[in-house]
Protein backbone atom coordinates (compact mmCIF):
# COMPACT_ATOMS: atom_id res chain seq x y z
CA UNK A 1 0.00 0.00 0.00
CA UNK A 2 1.56 3.31 -1.07
CA UNK A 3 1.78 6.43 1.01
CA UNK A 4 -0.88 8.19 -1.08
CA UNK A 5 -3.47 5.54 -0.31
CA UNK A 6 -2.55 5.63 3.36
CA UNK A 7 -2.86 9.42 3.37
CA UNK A 8 -6.25 9.31 1.63
CA UNK A 9 -7.46 6.74 4.12
CA UNK A 10 -6.33 8.91 7.03
CA UNK A 11 -8.07 11.97 5.59
CA UNK A 12 -11.24 9.96 5.04
CA UNK A 13 -11.19 8.72 8.62
CA UNK A 14 -10.75 12.29 9.87
CA UNK A 15 -13.66 13.49 7.72
CA UNK A 16 -15.87 10.68 8.95
CA UNK A 17 -14.95 11.50 12.52
CA UNK A 18 -15.77 15.18 11.98
CA UNK A 19 -19.10 14.30 10.36
CA UNK A 20 -19.86 11.95 13.27
CA UNK A 21 -19.09 14.66 15.85
CA UNK A 22 -21.21 17.24 14.01
CA UNK A 23 -24.06 14.76 13.64
CA UNK A 24 -23.83 13.89 17.32
CA UNK A 25 -23.97 17.58 18.19
CA UNK A 26 -27.02 18.15 15.97
CA UNK A 27 -28.75 15.09 17.40
CA UNK A 28 -28.11 16.07 21.02
CA UNK A 29 -29.04 19.72 20.49
CA UNK A 30 -32.25 18.90 18.61
CA UNK A 31 -33.35 16.46 21.32
CA UNK A 32 -32.62 19.04 24.00
CA UNK A 33 -34.72 21.64 22.17
CA UNK A 34 -37.56 19.14 21.85
CA UNK A 35 -37.40 18.46 25.58
CA UNK A 36 -37.42 22.16 26.46
CA UNK A 37 -40.24 22.80 23.99
CA UNK A 38 -42.35 20.03 25.51
CA UNK A 39 -41.70 21.39 28.99
CA UNK A 40 -42.98 24.81 27.91
CA UNK A 41 -46.09 23.19 26.40
CA UNK A 42 -46.67 21.19 29.58
CA UNK A 43 -46.42 24.29 31.77
CA UNK A 44 -48.75 26.15 29.42
CA UNK A 45 -51.26 23.34 29.78
CA UNK A 46 -51.02 23.70 33.55
CA UNK A 47 -51.72 27.44 33.26
CA UNK A 48 -54.75 26.76 31.08
CA UNK A 49 -56.01 24.17 33.54
CA UNK A 50 -56.05 26.51 36.53
CA UNK A 51 -57.64 29.31 34.53
CA UNK A 52 -60.32 26.89 33.35
CA UNK A 53 -60.90 25.79 36.93
CA UNK A 54 -61.55 29.41 37.88
CA UNK A 55 -63.92 29.83 34.94
CA UNK A 56 -65.79 26.68 36.00
CA UNK A 57 -66.26 28.06 39.51
CA UNK A 58 -67.87 31.28 38.33
CA UNK A 59 -71.36 29.96 37.38
CA UNK A 60 -71.75 28.39 40.83
CA UNK A 61 -70.45 31.55 42.47
CA UNK A 62 -72.86 33.75 40.51
CA UNK A 63 -75.82 31.45 41.19
CA UNK A 64 -75.06 31.42 44.91
CA UNK A 65 -74.53 35.16 45.23
CA UNK A 66 -77.55 36.19 43.18
CA UNK A 67 -79.72 34.34 45.67
CA UNK A 68 -79.08 37.14 48.15
CA UNK A 69 -81.91 39.65 48.32
CA UNK A 70 -81.51 42.62 45.96
CA UNK A 71 -78.00 41.70 44.92
CA UNK A 72 -76.57 44.16 42.39
CA UNK A 73 -77.37 42.84 38.92
CA UNK A 74 -74.76 44.98 37.15
CA UNK A 75 -71.95 43.34 39.11
CA UNK A 76 -73.11 39.85 38.19
CA UNK A 77 -73.49 40.90 34.55
CA UNK A 78 -69.95 42.22 34.51
CA UNK A 79 -68.56 38.93 35.83
CA UNK A 80 -70.61 36.89 33.36
CA UNK A 81 -69.55 39.04 30.41
CA UNK A 82 -65.88 38.90 31.45
CA UNK A 83 -66.06 35.11 31.67
CA UNK A 84 -67.59 34.98 28.19
CA UNK A 85 -64.77 37.15 26.83
CA UNK A 86 -62.22 34.73 28.26
CA UNK A 87 -64.02 31.83 26.63
CA UNK A 88 -63.83 33.47 23.22
CA UNK A 89 -60.04 33.86 23.54
CA UNK A 90 -59.15 30.34 24.63
CA UNK A 91 -55.84 29.25 23.14
CA UNK A 92 -54.57 25.77 22.34
CA UNK A 93 -54.12 24.10 25.75
CA UNK A 94 -51.52 21.69 24.36
CA UNK A 95 -49.12 24.13 22.70
CA UNK A 96 -47.78 27.34 24.18
CA UNK A 97 -48.37 30.40 21.97
CA UNK A 98 -45.57 31.86 19.86
CA UNK A 99 -47.52 35.05 19.06
CA UNK A 100 -46.92 37.66 21.77
CA UNK A 101 -49.95 39.71 20.69
CA UNK A 102 -52.23 36.69 21.02
CA UNK A 103 -50.93 35.93 24.50
CA UNK A 104 -51.35 39.59 25.44
CA UNK A 105 -55.02 39.49 24.42
CA UNK A 106 -55.50 36.34 26.48
CA UNK A 107 -53.88 38.03 29.49
CA UNK A 108 -56.04 41.13 29.07
CA UNK A 109 -59.22 39.04 29.06
CA UNK A 110 -58.09 37.13 32.16
CA UNK A 111 -57.18 40.41 33.85
CA UNK A 112 -60.63 41.79 33.11
CA UNK A 113 -62.18 38.72 34.71
CA UNK A 114 -59.92 39.07 37.77
CA UNK A 115 -61.02 42.69 38.18
CA UNK A 116 -64.69 41.78 37.81
CA UNK A 117 -64.34 39.05 40.44
CA UNK A 118 -62.60 41.45 42.80
CA UNK A 119 -65.46 43.95 42.47
CA UNK A 120 -68.00 41.17 42.99
CA UNK A 121 -66.34 40.13 46.24
CA UNK A 122 -66.32 43.73 47.46
CA UNK A 123 -70.06 43.99 46.82
CA UNK A 124 -70.64 40.63 48.53
CA UNK A 125 -69.44 42.13 51.81
CA UNK A 126 -72.64 44.16 51.94
CA UNK A 127 -74.67 40.93 52.25
CA UNK A 128 -73.80 39.30 55.59
CA UNK A 129 -76.41 36.57 55.09
CA UNK A 130 -73.98 34.94 52.68
CA UNK A 131 -71.59 34.26 55.57
CA UNK A 132 -73.68 31.32 56.69
CA UNK A 133 -74.19 29.91 53.18
CA UNK A 134 -72.22 26.65 53.10
CA UNK A 135 -72.11 26.59 49.32
CA UNK A 136 -70.63 30.07 49.32
CA UNK A 137 -68.06 29.14 51.96
CA UNK A 138 -67.02 26.14 49.90
CA UNK A 139 -66.61 28.34 46.83
CA UNK A 140 -64.50 30.67 48.96
CA UNK A 141 -61.96 27.97 49.69
CA UNK A 142 -61.88 26.80 46.07
CA UNK A 143 -61.47 30.30 44.65
CA UNK A 144 -58.68 31.16 47.08
CA UNK A 145 -56.83 27.99 46.17
CA UNK A 146 -57.33 28.57 42.45
CA UNK A 147 -56.01 32.13 42.57
CA UNK A 148 -52.90 30.87 44.33
CA UNK A 149 -52.43 28.10 41.76
CA UNK A 150 -52.77 30.60 38.92
CA UNK A 151 -49.88 32.61 40.35
CA UNK A 152 -47.76 29.49 40.85
CA UNK A 153 -48.41 28.07 37.38
CA UNK A 154 -47.71 31.39 35.66
CA UNK A 155 -44.34 31.52 37.40
CA UNK A 156 -43.60 27.91 36.41
CA UNK A 157 -44.52 28.71 32.81
CA UNK A 158 -42.25 31.75 32.73
CA UNK A 159 -39.36 29.71 34.12
CA UNK A 160 -39.79 27.10 31.38
CA UNK A 161 -40.01 29.82 28.72
CA UNK A 162 -36.84 31.45 30.04
CA UNK A 163 -34.93 28.16 29.81
CA UNK A 164 -36.23 27.53 26.30
CA UNK A 165 -35.56 31.06 25.01
CA UNK A 166 -32.06 31.05 26.47
CA UNK A 167 -31.31 27.82 24.62
CA UNK A 168 -32.68 28.91 21.23
CA UNK A 169 -30.80 32.22 21.33
CA UNK A 170 -27.37 30.84 22.21
CA UNK A 171 -24.82 30.17 19.52
CA UNK A 172 -24.61 27.69 17.84
CA UNK A 173 -27.91 26.27 19.10
CA UNK A 174 -29.74 29.24 17.56
CA UNK A 175 -28.80 27.99 14.07
CA UNK A 176 -30.30 24.56 14.75
CA UNK A 177 -33.38 26.15 16.32
CA UNK A 178 -33.88 28.22 13.17
CA UNK A 179 -33.39 25.23 10.88
CA UNK A 180 -35.92 23.05 12.69
CA UNK A 181 -38.53 25.69 13.57
CA UNK A 182 -38.07 26.43 17.27
CA UNK A 183 -39.12 30.10 17.66
CA UNK A 184 -38.81 31.99 20.92
CA UNK A 185 -41.87 31.95 23.14
CA UNK A 186 -43.48 35.03 24.75
CA UNK A 187 -43.53 35.33 28.52
CA UNK A 188 -46.67 35.52 30.60
CA UNK A 189 -46.19 39.14 31.64
CA UNK A 190 -48.18 40.53 34.56
CA UNK A 191 -50.21 43.57 33.68
CA UNK A 192 -49.75 46.82 35.54
CA UNK A 193 -51.16 46.48 39.04
CA UNK A 194 -51.45 42.69 38.74
CA UNK A 195 -48.21 41.74 40.45
CA UNK A 196 -50.22 39.81 43.02
CA UNK A 197 -53.25 37.58 42.73
CA UNK A 198 -56.50 39.46 43.47
CA UNK A 199 -57.28 39.63 47.17
CA UNK A 200 -60.09 37.25 48.02
CA UNK A 201 -61.51 38.44 51.32
CA UNK A 202 -64.58 36.70 52.67
CA UNK A 203 -64.01 37.81 56.28
CA UNK A 204 -66.83 40.32 56.42
CA UNK A 205 -66.01 43.42 58.38
CA UNK A 206 -62.27 42.86 57.97
CA UNK A 207 -60.81 45.03 55.21
CA UNK A 208 -58.68 43.34 52.55
CA UNK A 209 -54.95 44.10 52.93
CA UNK A 210 -53.84 47.06 50.86
CA UNK A 211 -51.71 46.29 47.84
CA UNK A 212 -48.07 47.30 48.18
CA UNK A 213 -47.00 50.24 45.97
CA UNK A 214 -45.13 49.32 42.80
CA UNK A 215 -41.50 48.62 43.59
CA UNK A 216 -42.12 47.89 47.26
CA UNK A 217 -40.74 44.61 48.68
Amino acid sequence: MNKFAIGCGGVLLILLFVVFVIGLFFWGTYNRLVTLDQTVNKKWGDVQTVYQRRADLIPNLVNTVQGAANFEKSTLTEVTNARASVGRLQLDPNKAPTDAAQLEQFQAAQGQLSNALSRLLVVVERYPELKSNQNFLGLQAQLEGTENRISVERNNFNTAVQDFNTAVRRFPTNMIAGMFGFPSRPFFNAQAGAEKAPAVNFNFGTPAPAASPAGSP
